[in-house]
């Protein structure tokens, strides 16, 4: 699998077909290995004598001076290795190496070795290059899943990429208390789809006995009243210490004003994903993570890697249960025992949970029955009296059995109790893991909310785990709309299920079904990430009545879900004119007004063979071509004359969309050579008349819907210090949406 922004090529990324991409630079031979990661091939770098052994990228790459890269790899063998980055002056000249540190210990499994750094001045090219010091010749060292890019950060994470990674230096973390702080790179096997991972880590040692704390120095703006969370990778000395991680608000001053601390139960001293989460009070300007050892023994040493806070992920879409409560990532937050001998509690040890690493723990010693209740929560923004509420959890029965009544209850503004509304009491199903899901009518008067249980357990020592619970709005599982603006249909999906597969078709009048595209191709079998999922379509034909039909699959089923959707039909529009869309990129998307049709041709490879003495020719066909002509259309203005070269700029494949009755159809094709011609010798005259040559293509099928793929502005600031410098990084603000950076 090609990974995102590597400037490396396909081939010098995965080593597959052959090693092309690389060559040897030091003390080494290569050749083609076996057993990669990213495909089968590897590239295995052998010694040539003891001592340093390098391997380079065969070509080299366009880098932009002070500009921030990262180049990282797995690697494997029986000594330590590093990974550089190579500077190149615009005369090919070696200007320095930036090197990662050595792995150590040394490891035979694969594992990620990285390194990040800024171009020095003067830098205009840079190549990859690998290295091991054995301690003889004819010593193996193997490297795999190659990548040469911009930083791979954590989407929305408002910290730097050397606070999240440490693949630069230890500056972006503070010693604060009992302790010293040093980088490593150990030997970890992350999976290898995982480019989030580095090499890097941050070692904080106990220098005393007694607590140990240390702190990001990167401190970024906050926002009050908005959900954070916080997490970081923590590798604790072993399972008997007690550490945690700790999301922080500073005022503008830089004094602190709240810290919320999750402990980690680890189950090993392995690498463990904390979460901490928490809304920023009032007077917040800025925010930090901490992590540390309570009651630590001089000597011991907590890693900590993958430093992220960005604002809360709602669990569904809609939801107004706050992340912790919902989660259970750092205790059970609001939710309480009402009545009853039953507990609640956080699940242990880490990976105990379903949609995190925690879940939270119902247990009753006793077969009797008891009420659990969340916080209070107000109602979705919009809700009103007389609609209805859902509320949902995983759940599973761990032990014993359970009778559960599932209901909320209702609030006004000045939390008086208006009561609660219940289902049917029913048995908790088992086993595994459950999505349990009820709608309640919010009554008069109602602007709060909370969700209650009502369990009975049928035997001593019950134990019932809950997980990733939600309260919204209900509302249509499906809905479409046509936009004739931009004669596009968007497709709003929700309450789908994470991790099922998802197939989208557009339905056609005569039964007809097209699949419908995404932003990683059609939808066909694709993962879902999300429980809503919204597609607009720009494929959509003009003037036809389309429904959609939608599947989703449980992984390894062979019988899916299904749903559809209602009819809807975009306006015909003007019959003089057409729509050129760019499947892909459908911002450049222009309505055009048609001057003239093309005249059709098809094209045919033909052998003729003569045949001495015979008057008629010998013809061997291939299939007739499709479609091919020119289409002449004008622009009317200058802007859409610059709209019309936007569009063709890129050369991608368009679709050609008439009005229903034109005797065309909808038509994917490829534009040739264009002619831009005036349509008079007045020279201010903005008529333009143009000449497309269209050859008819297949559908694009890989093509995904480009977009922003969750970037946000704090992407953006998180990455530049300045507006000149993201002036200076892009050429086009759609640049900056897709991070086409210049020199990218």
């Amino acid at each position: 699998m090609a990974i995102p922004g590597n400037f490396l090529s396909s081939v010098t990324e995965t080593i597959d077909p052959n090693t092309s991409g690389w060559k040897a630079k030091l003390n080494a031979t290569i050749s083609l290995g076996s057993g990669g990661r990213n495909g089968d091939g590897c590239l295995a770098v052998k010694s040539v004598a003891a001592g340093e052994m390098q391997a380079i990228t065969v070509s080299s790459y366009t880098v932009i001076p002070w500009t921030e890269y990262e180049a990282f790899c797995d690697a494997a063998g029986t000594v330590g290795e590093r990974i550089g980055i190579r500077w190149l002056n615009s005369g090919n000249a070696e200007i320095s190496i930036t090197w990662s540190m050595t792995t150590s210990p040394a490891s035979s499994s694969w594992h990620r070795i990285a390194v990040g750094g800024e171009a020095p001045d003067g830098a205009a090219r840079a190549q990859v290059v690998v290295s091991s010091t054995p301690a003889a010749g004819s010593v193996n060292q193997f490297y795999e899943n190659f990548y040469l890019g911009f930083p791979i950060t954590t989407t929305g994470n408002l910290f730097a990429f050397n606070t999240e990674s440490a693949e630069v230096d230890a500056s972006a973390w503070f010693a604060e208390v009992n302790c010293t702080l040093s980088r490593t790179m150990p030997a970890v096997g992350w999976p290898v789809n995982f480019y989030l991972a580095g090499g890097h880590l941050i070692n904080m040692t106990a220098t005393a006995n007694g607590n140990a704390s240390a702190r990001s120095t990167d401190r970024p703006a906050a926002t009050p009243g908005i959900e954070y969370v916080a997490s970081c990778y923590l590798s604790p000395p072993n399972t008997s210490v007690t550490t945690w991680v700790e999301l922080r608000f500073y005022d503008i001053s830089g004094s602190q004003i709240r810290a919320t601390r999750s402990v980690l139960a680890a189950p090993g001293t392995g690498y463990y994903r904390q979460f901490a989460s928490a809304v920023a009070p009032a007077g917040t300007a800025a925010c930090s993570i901490a992590a540390g050892i309570d009651g630590a023994t001089a000597g011991q040493v907590l890693k900590i890697d993958g430093a992220v806070v960005t604002t809360a992920p709602a669990l569904y879409a809609g939801t107004v249960v706050p992340y912790a409560d919902a989660s259970f990532e750092q205790g059970v937050a609001g939710w309480t025992v009402a009545s009853g001998v039953a507990t609640i509690a956080r699940s242990t040890p880490w990976g105990t949970g379903f949609g995190g690493p925690y879940s939270g723990v119902i247990t009753s010693t006793t077969a009797t029955t008891s009420v659990i209740r969340s916080a209070r929560f107000s109602l979705p923004a919009g809700a009103t009296a007389g609609q209805n509420l859902r509320i949902q959890v995983i759940g599973q029965v761990m032990a014993g059995g359970w009778t559960m009544t599932r209901g909320v209850r209702w609030y006004d503004a000045s939390n008086t109790d208006l009561g609660v509304s219940t289902a049917a009491p029913e048995a908790a199903p088992t086993p595994g893991w459950w999505a349990l899901s009820n709608d309640f009518t919010i009554p008069a008067n109602a602007t709060q909310a909370a969700i209650e249980y009502t369990l009975t357990a049928t035997a001593t020592n019950g134990v019932w785990r809950i997980d990733m619970v939600g309260m919204w709005q209900q509302l249509p599982v499906n809905a479409v709309a046509a936009h004739d603006d931009t004669a596009s249909i968007t497709l709003t999906l929700r309450e789908l299920t994470v991790g099922q597969l998802l197939t989208i078709y557009r339905v056609l009048p005569d039964g007809s079904r097209r699949l419908v595209r995404g932003p990683s191709g059609l939808y066909l079998q694709t993962p879902i990430t999300s429980d809503e999922v919204i597609v607009e379509d720009y494929e959509a034909p003009l003037g036809v009545a389309v429904s959609y039909y939608i599947e989703s699959l449980t992984p390894g089923s062979q019988t899916p879900e299904y749903q559809n959707t209602v009819t809807t039909t975009l306006a015909s529009g003007d019959r003089n004119e057409c729509w050129l869309k760019d499947p892909g990129q459908p911002q450049r998307n222009l309505k055009v007004l048609v001057a003239k049709a093309p005249d059709w041709q098809r094209s045919i490879e033909q052998a003729e063979m003569r045949v001495r003495g015979r008057r008629n020719s010998v013809i061997l066909s291939d299939v007739r071509g499709g479609l091919e002509g020119d289409l002449s259309i004008w622009t009317r203005s200058d802007d859409e004359r610059d709209a019309l070269h936007w569009l063709l700029d890129s050369g991608n494949v368009l679709l050609w969309q008439s009005v229903p009755g034109m005797g065309v159809s909808d038509m994917y094709v490829a534009v040739g050579q264009i002619t831009e011609a005036r349509v008079t010798g007045y020279a201010p005259e903005p008529w333009r008349v143009w000449t497309l040559p269209l050859r008819q293509v297949d559908m694009p099928t890989t093509t995904g819907v480009a977009g922003s793929a969750g970037r946000t502005w704090q992407d953006v600031l998180t990455q530049f210090a300045t507006w000149q410098d993201v002036l200076n990084a892009y050429a086009t603000w759609e640049d900056v949406l897709f991070d086409h950076r210049i020199g990218g």
